[in-house]
C-alpha cells in the first residue's frame, strides 16, 4: 500500500496544468443554457409565455392545453442546442439531486419514429417513491411517487440533457423532497411579509425571500483521494497525525490562487455562466487546500436550485481537473472545517429590501420592524434552527476552529444594540410629540450612519447581522440550503402574524396610532428577545455558562438537536402555516436520525477496515525490522553493550505492542456496542446508542493509529498523510 501512496505523490506532482480560454465575455454566456424569459419569448405562443410568467409571479396554475405548448416550445429550443434527452430533476432527502433520462424519441410504425415531448412529460412524471428515503410513508407495495415541475425555477440544459426542476411528492400528495416544503414556507413569509410591508407602503403585492450561499470547500489530488480509503467512502480522514505546519501562519487565507485550482475555478465558472448561476467571488480559505465561491443574491427556491446544481457541477468539473472536492464539513482534524453560509433577506417588488435601512425614518421604522421580528423569531425558535442544520458531519465543526458553537445566538453589533437600548425605552402606550420627533431624528433616522462600515465582524456568531441581511453561519457545506431556508422563513412568517395581530389590536382596542402601536410592540419584543443577543467570542466554557442562565439550548450532538422536530410546537407550528403536516415532519425526522445512525456505523466500518488491514499489519511489519535489528546487535555486541545500544529499539517494539493491543481491544468493543445499537428497533434509540456508545471509540482508535504514523517508517506507512494531502499542488 505504500506503492500506491508514493505512486499518488509521483502523479500529482506530474499532473499538467489543463488550460481554459476565456474569449467570451460573462455578459454574454450568462444563461445560454437556460430556458430563461428570453429564450421562451422565442419558443412560445404569448398566451403559453404568459401563463409561466403568471405563475412565477402570482402562483397561478399552468393548464394542460397550455403545458403543450410550453413543452413544445421547450423540445424545440433543447434540440436546436443538440439535446436528445430530458429528465425531472429533484432533490430527495438522500442530500443530492436525482434524475431520470429518457429520450425524445417514440416510434410511430413502419419502422419510423418521431422526437417527442409532451405536456404530461412536462408536467409529471412516476419514479419509485419508495425507493428513496421516506420514512414510513410509502409502502412497498404503494411504491409510486411523482415528480410534478416547478415553472418558478427554470429548465436548464447541462450535457445533451434538459434537465426540468420539480417537487417529488408521494403517490398520497405528502412532500419526500427539500422543495415542496420550501416552496410552501416561501409563500407564507409571502404572505405575512407583505402584510406588514403594507403598514409602510401600501403599493407592496408581494414580498420575496432572497438568499445568497457561501461554499466552502477542499480540492485534494484525485489520485492522493484515491489513496485514502475513509476520503473515498466516508468523506473525510478517520486518521492521520496533522503535520508540523497547519495553518498557524495564516498563509493560504486569501493568497495567490494556486494554478491548478485557478484553472478548475475558471473553468467551473465558465460553466455556472452558461447555466445561469451568477458566481461573483473565489478565493482561498483559511484552512490549506480550501477555498469558497458565492453568488450574487437571487429568490431563494432558485438560489436553493442552483446550489444543488452547483455541488453536482463541482464534482463534474472536478473530474476534469484531476481533483477531488470535499464537501464534508470537517475532513482534516485541527484545521478549518466548511460551511455554507446563508446569507438571508426580504425584498418587496416595489424593489426595497426589508432589512437594509433607507433614507427617511419611516423607512427605517420598516427596516426596524423586520429586523426585530427575525431576532424574536430566531429567540422563539432557537432550539429549531439548530436542528436545520444537524448532521453527523456538521457536529465535528461546530465549536471547532473558528466554526459557530452549537449555541444559537444573533450578533447584531454594539451600533444597533445602543438603538435597540433606545428604543427599549419607548413609553408604555402613546408616544409624546417630543419622544417621537426624538426617536425619528436621533434613533430611527440615524440608523443608516450608525450601520457605515460598521458591519459585522464576528466570526463565531451563529446568526448575525451583515448590514442588510442575516447570514446564518452555522449550515454546513454539505448541507442542502432548501432546510434551513424552510425553517427560517417558516418561523419569521408566524412571528410577523404575531406581530401584526398585536399591532392591529392595539390601534383598534387602545385606538393607537400606528407608529405607536409598532414602537410598542417593537419594545415588548426587544426586551423579551434580549436573551439570544450575544456579542462576544463563542468560543470558551463562558459564554456556555451565560448560554445555560439565559435558558438557550446547547444541544451538541444530532440526536439530541432533532428532537425538537416532533415537538407539539413545532408541530403546530407547520400545521398553522401549511408548509408540513404532522406526517411529513415525523417522516423527516425518522430519516435524519435513520442517516445519523448509517454514517456513524460506516464510519465505524472504514475506521476498523483500515486500521486492522492497513496500520497494523504496517506497524508489525516495522516492528519486525527493529527485532531483526535487536538480535543483529546482539549478536555482535556484549550483554553490556547490547543493553545499551538497544534500548530505544526495545522501547519501539514494547510500544508498537501496546499501541496495536489498545488499537484491537478498542475495535473488538466498537464492534460489540455496533451490534447492540443495530438492534434497537426505534431510530431515536439507535441513533443515541450510535452517538453515545459507538463513536467516542472513534478517537480512541485514532490516537493509537496516529502515534504509530510517527513511529513507523514513512517509507513503508501506507496512508497518504496530512501534509501530503493539504500541501501537495
Amino acid at each position: 500500500m505504500s506503492t500506491l501512496r508514493f505512486q499518488a505523490l509521483k502523479e500529482t506532482l506530474n499532473r499538467k496544468l489543463v488550460k481554459i480560454e476565456e474569449n467570451e465575455r460573462r455578459s454574454d454566456l450568462f444563461g445560454k443554457n437556460v430556458f430563461n424569459e428570453t429564450v421562451m419569448r422565442q419558443f412560445l405562443t404569448k398566451e403559453a409565455y404568459q401563463s409561466v410568467i403568471d405563475a412565477n409571479k402570482s402562483g397561478l396554475k399552468i393548464s394542460r392545453v397550455v403545458a403543450d405548448h410550453i413543452s413544445t416550445g421547450m423540445k424545440e429550443w433543447a434540440i436546436s442546442k443538440g439535446v436528445t434527452h430530458y429528465t425531472h430533476w429533484f432533490q430527495p432527502l438522500t442530500g443530492s439531486t436525482a434524475e431520470k433520462h429518457d429520450a425524445f424519441f417514440e416510434t410511430i410504425g413502419d419502422g419510423l419514429a418521431i422526437e417527442k415531448f409532451g405536456g404530461n412529460q412536462l408536467v409529471q412524471q412516476e419514479p419509485d417513491a419508495s425507493s428513496f428515503p421516506h420514512g414510513g410513508i410509502r409502502n412497498t407495495f404503494e411504491a409510486r411517487g411523482y415528480t410534478a415541475w416547478d415553472p418558478t425555477s427554470p429548465a436548464f440544459i447541462y450535457g445533451t440533457t434538459l434537465c426540468i426542476p420539480t417537487v417529488f411528492v408521494s403517490y398520497t400528495g405528502e412532500a419526500l423532497d427539500y422543495k415542496t416544503p420550501l416552496l410552501r414556507a416561501l409563500q407564507s413569509v409571502d404572505q405575512a411579509a407583505t402584510a406588514v410591508a403594507k403598514y409602510f407602503d401600501k403599493n407592496v403585492t408581494k414580498v420575496t425571500a432572497t438568499l445568497g450561499w457561501e461554499q466552502e470547500y477542499f480540492l485534494i489530488d484525485s489520485a492522493l483521494a484515491a489513496s485514502r480509503p475513509d476520503l473515498q467512502l466516508s468523506g473525510r480522514t478517520l486518521l492521520g497525525h496533522s503535520p508540523a505546519k497547519g495553518q498557524q501562519l495564516d498563509d493560504h487565507y486569501f493568497g495567490s490562487i494556486p494554478s491548478r485550482v485557478l484553472a478548475y475555478m475558471m473553468d467551473l465558472e465558465k460553466e455556472c455562466m452558461l447555466l445561469g448561476i451568477p458566481v461573483k467571488t473565489r478565493h482561498n480559505e483559511v484552512a490549506p487546500n480550501q477555498f469558497e465561491l458565492a453568488p450574487i443574491f437571487e429568490e431563494a427556491n432558485l438560489a436553493v436550485d442552483h446550489n444543488s446544481l452547483i455541488m453536482d457541477l463541482m464534482d463534474k468539473v472536478a473530474e476534469r481537473h484531476n481533483f477531488k472536492v470535499l464537501f464534508h464539513e470537517k475532513p482534516f482534524s485541527g484545521i478549518n472545517g466548511s460551511g455554507k453560509h446563508n446569507n438571508w433577506s426580504l425584498a418587496t417588488d416595489t424593489g426595497v429590501n426589508l432589512l437594509g435601512p433607507g433614507s427617511t425614518p419611516m423607512k427605517n421604522l420598516q427596516f426596524l420592524t423586520f429586523f426585530i421580528n427575525t431576532i424574536k423569531a430566531v429567540q422563539e425558535n432557537e432550539e429549531l434552527l439548530r436542528a436545520t442544520i444537524a448532521s453527523a458531519s456538521n457536529d465535528h465543526r461546530l465549536g471547532a476552529n473558528e466554526a459557530p458553537p452549537a449555541i444559537i445566538s444573533a450578533f447584531i453589533g454594539s451600533q444597533l444594540t445602543e438603538v435597540l437600548d433606545e428604543l427599549e425605552k419607548v413609553t408604555d402606550g402613546k408616544l409624546s410629540p417630543q419622544e417621537k420627533t426624538d426617536l425619528k431624528l436621533n434613533v430611527v433616522g440615524k440608523i443608516p450612519e450608525i450601520l457605515l462600515d460598521n458591519t459585522d465582524r464576528n466570526r463565531t456568531s451563529p446568526f448575525a447581522f451583515t448590514g442588510n441581511k442575516f447570514e446564518f453561519r452555522a449550515v454546513g457545506s454539505q448541507a442542502n440550503c432548501a432546510s434551513p431556508m424552510t425553517v427560517l422563513n417558516s418561523i419569521v412568517a408566524k412571528q410577523l402574524i404575531e406581530f401584526k395581530k398585536k399591532v392591529d389590536g392595539l390601534i383598534k382596542n387602545k385606538k393607537m396610532k400606528k407608529d405607536d402601536a409598532i414602537f410598542n410592540i417593537l419594545r415588548e419584543y426587544i426586551k423579551e428577545s434580549k436573551k439570544i443577543r450575544f456579542e462576544g467570542d463563542g468560543y470558551g466554557d463562558a459564554w456556555q455558562e451565560e448560554a445555560k442562565k439565559r435558558g438557550l439550548s446547547n444541544n451538541k450532538t444530532t440526536p439530541l438537536a432533532l428532537k425538537v422536530q416532533v415537538a407539539d410546537k413545532t408541530i403546530a407550528l407547520f400545521e398553522e402555516l401549511g408548509v408540513m403536516n404532522r406526517k411529513e415532519i415525523v417522516a423527516r425526522h425518522e430519516i435524519e436520525l435513520e442517516d445519523y445512525a448509517m454514517r456513524i456505523q460506516i464510519e465505524g466500518r472504514i475506521l476498523g477496515d483500515i486500521a486492522r488491514n492497513h496500520v497494523i499489519p504496517t506497524a508489525i511489519r516495522y516492528q519486525n525490522l527493529l527485532i531483526k535489528n535487536v538480535r543483529g546487535l546482539k549478536e555482535i555486541f556484549s550483554e553490556k553493550e547490547f543493553k545499551t545500544h538497544s534500548k530505544e529499539q526495545l522501547e519501539l517494539i514494547t510500544e508498537i505492542s501496546e499501541h496495536i493491543e489498545n488499537i484491537n481491544r478498542d475495535i473488538n468493543a466498537m464492534i460489540e456496542e455496533r451490534k447492540t445499537a443495530n438492534k434497537q428497533e426505534h431510530a431515536e434509540e439507535k441513533a443515541f446508542a450510535y452517538c453515545d456508545n459507538v463513536k467516542p471509540f472513534f478517537d480512541k482508535i485514532r490516537y493509537h493509529c496516529d502515534k504509530l504514523e510517527l513511529i513507523v517508517d514513512d517509507e513503508i506507512w501506507p496512508l497518504t498523510k496530512y501534509r501530503e494531502l493539504l500541501f501537495t499542488r
